[in-house]
This record gives structure tokens, sequence and C-alpha cells, in this order.
């Protein structure tokens, strides 16, 4: 019973979490100004970059999955590159020019102005998250946060900033989570409205 205790409360911080976003006016409308920019970049031909690390990196994963795959619909393939899963580029750049890098030389790389970087990180603070946002804005790159409820130093370093109302890590990727599913739902639903009755 203590263990069943346990678990109950768990999810319970996770929803009050989940909550407290929902109810977050500036989350929703900042969330919603992501989805038009990013709907916009990827009309004009562009495409979306995700880096991140540990859970972070398996969201820039599944987000961009979820895109170049389908969500909620079946529809042509969205262009979105996780630049967690090239292991020789990741293994090559952290070899040669250390692990702060690893995104960086992808975004210079593979970046053009207009694309949209969203750039992963519950403190706000991985030296390599900062870096891609840096070499994003140096190509004229739409740059969006995801973080926590502490200011960190991505804070100046994106266009556009999606905080979870949360100081514990995993309640910030749970929140995460649920913003990038909102997201995908958002953008499919813009690219590709579902014909009428």
């Amino acid at each position: 019973m203590e263990l069943a205790d346990h678990m109950a409360g768990q999810l319970a911080r996770s929803a009050r979490v989940l909550e407290a976003m929902a109810g977050d006016a500036a989350l929703c409308a900042t969330a919603a100004r992501v989805a038009k920019v990013t709907v916009a970049a990827l009309q004009g031909g562009r495409k979306l970059l995700l880096c991140g690390n540990g859970g972070s990196a398996a969201d820039a994963q599944h987000w961009a999955a979820e895109l170049v795959g389908r969500f909620l619909h079946d529809r042509p393939p969205l262009p979105a590159i996780a630049l967690t899963t090239d292991s020789s580029a990741l293994t090559c750049i952290g070899n040669d020019y250390g692990f702060d890098q690893v995104f960086s030389r992808q975004v210079a790389a593979l970046g053009q102005g207009g694309d949209v970087l969203f750039a992963l990180s519950t403190s706000g603070n991985s030296a390599n998250v900062l870096a891609a946002l840096e070499a994003a804005r140096a190509r004229r790159m739409v740059c969006v946060g995801f973080t926590g409820a502490r200011e960190g130093r991505m804070d100046a370093l994106c266009d556009h900033l999606l905080r979870v109302p949360s100081t514990e890590t995993a309640r910030i990727q749970e929140g995460h989570e649920a913003l990038g599913h909102a997201l995908c739902a958002a953008i499919e639903a813009a690219l590709f409205p579902p014909p009428g009755p």
C-alpha cells in the first residue's frame, strides 16, 4: 500500500504542474506563437532542428519523429531533424572539438536563415545547447527554448522561451513532453487541416 501511495503522490505532482501550465495564459500564448512561427517556417520551405541532452535528447528525437512520420493524422512528412541521433557526428565532433560543440557544429552545417531550432535544457545552462543557440542566432534562425522555472543563460539567446513552472527535472521533462505534443498537434492541424464535413 505504501508503494501505491507513493505512485499516487508522484502522479499528483505531475498533474499539478500540467494544470499550472494549462492555466498559465502567458505560457499558452508563447506556445501559440511558437506554433505559428514554426508553421510559417515550414510553409516557407524551411526546417526544424532539435537538440537536448539525456531525457531532452529523447524528447528531441520523439518530436522529430512525430513530424517526419505522423502525429494524429496521415499526411505528408515534415522536415525535422534531431541533432542527437547521428552517433558518428556526435563522437567525431566530441572527440575533435569537445562535447560542448556537438550540436553547434551540426547547426553550422545544416541550419539556414529562417529555420527553427528547438533547444531543450531543463536547467537552461547546458553548454552544448547554449552553443547551438549561438550558432543558430548567427545564421538568423528562429530560436525556441524549452526550460524550467529557474532563469538560465539560454533565456537571453531565445526568441521564444517555454518555461515549465517547476524546478524538478522530472516535472520539467514531463512539461516539455506535453508542450511538444501540443505543438506537434498544432503544426499538423495548421498545415494539414482535416477535410470539412
